[in-house]
């Protein structure tokens, strides 16, 4: 295969690809290069079907650490298994490409994206979906692409397709967007609460640079793309349609309308289960294999049964499976503090979902450390999400969380983060975690709404009230209904899932997932007035429950103070090797301390004497003395002429003999003692930061008082000859011969 390069410029950017000289086994390969960012893609396809009843699609992306110059700070130094940044960029490129896909395609697919380098304003993520579609589309696997995605930034009103690192931190609105020339199909945003406009508008913006990028994979495609492998797709045999259409197919669509989740499932299931047993027994069948598959087809064409009465139901009769309105909600409850001991608690229930969230909080070194290949190294806020199997009544394994629990959680942290206050205002650390208790649908929404309240409850001073709400879609031909609040079944079935949070003002975070090939400017528009109707009256209930963050948090929280010193004195405040701070956190009873480069220190201990005993302590480390304080000193040492005192901390200063009384002191031992607490004044601080005090300062001037007159300055000499040593026996004499100084 002959090598093919070349390069296009994208929005003052340079896209290279390259194809026929790396992984030239893979059933189809390319390397994308944005900028300094490299991306190899490989895309193959097995020549068998599989037995799976689903699509077995597998998207990677795996971040090699070499990439941006770094070692991996793990054991073995060496990548483990995906970060939780690179699970979610799988998802976020397998959304967009798995609906593209022909119905009864079986061949298993693997898409595999390494990250050879990486420049942090040339989003590697991008690229990666860049170079899965472009992989796809030359390679011998049928797809119908391409796709693919961009960033859309709002930075200082200006909208920026795939902004900077700089860039980024500065925009109101983060939208990531991907889809085909034709339409979108995939949207994941964060958004300081922007309007429903402002969101429509952007993702006009990066459906217009998508149409830019797929026509460039298209002008690779035209040249270097393989011929299309011949498959089978996958069908279920007529007779078994027959069968079951004339003997279980009605009862199957009755029971689609009965309201409970539970009992609608179960009596669903016995039906199938009716239908697989009859089907298996009835109809002839060459061996055991045959009826294995048999009885599976007479599964799935049950599940097909079913789904296509609850999209005529919602189409035609405009009917939901459990009788509510196209835009109505289900019964909601909102709740909190039902734990008495964690530092924040409320539960959240909408239908047949409810969800449990806990808030904690802790300081600042609690913050969790972030070791992949994007900027963020670190994060103060996070958003976790528990979804057991007894939540849907079912058997399942229990154990670290899973692409689904692990984007969810990242969708929550999203939109509740946009309303969090800043470090400088609440200095915590701040963990929510949502534990799913009872799912039928819409559980990620409902862990926002839940999350929100507790956060409340915390007493964190969020900026304003966070609700979701996950939006459906049914299309039949060229009709379709916006469903609101949906449930699993309709999820499940349906052609959208469209998640949207924010508070009153806007827009928080929205994600959308289409099982289409992609949906209309004007279905978005409508989807999103229709999630701000529904957004508001959830908004209504949780605000009945708790109308504002509390002004305290929990008395089994850890209380904090925040102060600031100079930067010249964070040694000071450390000590040698930590001997200074952790001393101070000894004798503060194990007080948690955080030092910023900034001068910003936070103290943290669940007493507030302990508090207030450290900042004292770093107070006094820090503290300098000034011409014109007072201070209530300690006599530390008493010489002949003057004495040493102790202002504060490490600070000492000189008292001279003459400044202790008006009067005249004839002997300073009988005036002061070591220990004695005298008051005094600051009089001068030379540029060494020696200080001299004054007691006399503090006293009142006696009456008819008068200024002692000073003495006679003596003759000051310069010395003029300084001859050897004149040693006599047995003593040592330097004879030295000065004279008064000429004018």
């Amino acid at each position: 295969m002959e090598k093919y390069k070349k390069s296009w410029d994208f929005h003052g950017r340079t896209i290279t690809v390259e194809n026929g000289e790396m992984a030239k086994q893979a059933g189809g390969s390319v390397l994308v290069r944005y900028n300094d960012t490299v991306v190899l893609s490989a895309a193959t396809a097995s020549t068998e079907v599989k037995a799976e009843d689903f699509f077995p699609l597998t998207v990677l992306y795996n971040e090699k650490f070499y990439a941006e110059g770094q070692i991996p700070q793990s054991f073995l130094r060496r990548e483990g298994r995906p970060t939780e940044h690179a699970t979610l960029t799988a998802r976020l490129i397998d959304r967009p490409i798995r609906p593209l896909f022909a119905e009864g395609f079986r061949n298993e697919v693997q898409v595999v994206n390494t990250v050879l380098s990486v420049e942090p304003d040339c989003s590697p993520e991008m690229t990666a979906m860049f170079g899965s579609s472009l992989a796809l589309c030359v390679s011998d696997i049928p797809f119908n692409g391409p796709i693919a995605g961009v960033i859309v930034g709002k930075v200082d009103g200006e909208y920026v397709i795939n902004p900077t690192v700089e860039q980024a931190e500065r925009a109101t609105l983060s939208l990531t967007v991907a889809g085909t020339k034709e339409a979108i199909n995939m949207v994941e945003a964060g958004a300081k609460e922007v309007s429903e406009d402002e969101m429509l508008e952007a993702l006009q913006i990066g459906h217009d640079a998508i149409r830019e990028l797929c026509e460039i994979e298209e002008e690779v495609i035209a040249a270097c793309a393989k011929p299309k492998m011949e498959v089978v797709l996958y069908t279920i045999n007529p007779d078994i349609r027959a069968y079951i259409d004339e003997h279980g197919k009605e009862r199957i669509e009755k029971a689609v309308s009965i309201k409970g989740k539970l009992e609608r499932y179960h009596t669903i299931d016995e039906i199938t289960d009716e239908m697989v047993k009859e089907v298996s027994e009835n109809l002839n069948w060459e061996n055991d294999a045959a009826k294995a598959k048999a009885e599976k087809q007479a599964h799935e064409y049950c599940a097909e049964i079913e789904a296509g009465e609850v999209r005529r139901l919602i189409s035609e009769e405009k009917i939901r499976p459990d009788g509510r309105k196209l835009d109505e909600l289900r019964p909601l409850n909102s709740q909190v503090d039902l734990l008495p001991r964690v530092h924040g608690s409320a539960m959240f229930t909408r239908g047949e979902t409810q969800v449990l969230s806990v808030t904690t909080l802790g300081p600042l070194d609690d913050a969790q450390i972030v070791d992949d290949l994007t900027p963020v190294k670190s994060k103060r806020f996070m958003h976790q999400y528990n979804f057991p199997p007894f939540s849907v009544g079912e058997v399942g394994r229990m154990g670290s969380p899973g692409r689904r629990e692990v984007g969810h959680g990242a969708l929550g942290e999203r939109a509740l983060s946009q309303v969090l206050p800043s470090v400088e205002e609440f200095p915590y650390t701040i963990r929510t975690v949502a534990e799913v208790l009872e799912s039928n649908g819409s559980s990620s929404q409902a862990s926002i709404c839940a999350g929100t309240m507790s956060l409340m409850a915390a007493g964190v001073p969020i900026k304003a009230m966070v609700a979701g709400v996950a939006m459906g879609l049914i299309t039949v031909g060229n009709t379709y209904s916006i469903l609101t609040d949906i449930q699993g079944m309709e999820d499940h079935y349906g052609d959208m899932d469209f998640k949207v949070a924010g508070t009153r003002k806007g827009i928080t975070a929205l994600q959308m997932d289409i099982k289409v090939s992609g949906i209309s400017q004007e279905i978005l528009k409508e989807a999103l007035a229709q999630a701000h109707k529904g957004r508001m009256e959830i908004l209504d209930n949780m605000e009945a429950t708790i109308s504002a963050p509390r002004d305290h948090v929990s008395k089994y929280a850890p209380k904090f103070a925040i102060m600031h010193i100079p930067t010249d004195k964070i040694r000071d405040v450390i000590g040698t090797g930590g001997k200074t701070i952790n001393q101070i956190i000894e004798d503060c009873n194990q007080v948690k301390i955080n030092v910023e480069e900034d001068g910003t220190i936070a103290i943290y201990h669940m007493d507030q004497e302990m508090i207030d005993k450290a900042k004292g302590i770093i107070e006094d480390i820090t503290r300098e003395a000034k011409v014109g304080d007072v201070y209530d000193a300690t006599v530390s040492e008493v010489r002949d002429s003057f004495a040493f005192v102790n202002l504060f901390g490490q600070t000492d200063a000189l008292l001279h003999v003459s400044e202790i009384a008006w009067e005249r002191t004839e002997d300073i031992h009988k005036a002061l003692h070591t220990g004695d607490k005298i008051r005094v004044q600051v009089i001068s601080v030379d540029d060494a930061g020696k200080v001299k005090v004054s007691a006399k300062a503090c006293q009142p001037k006696p009456e008819g008082y008068v200024e002692p007159k000073k003495p006679l300055r003596p003759q000051k000499f310069s010395r003029t000859e300084h001859r050897g040593n004149d040693r006599h026996e047995g003593e040592g004499v330097e004879r030295r011969v000065f004279r008064k100084k000429e004018d």
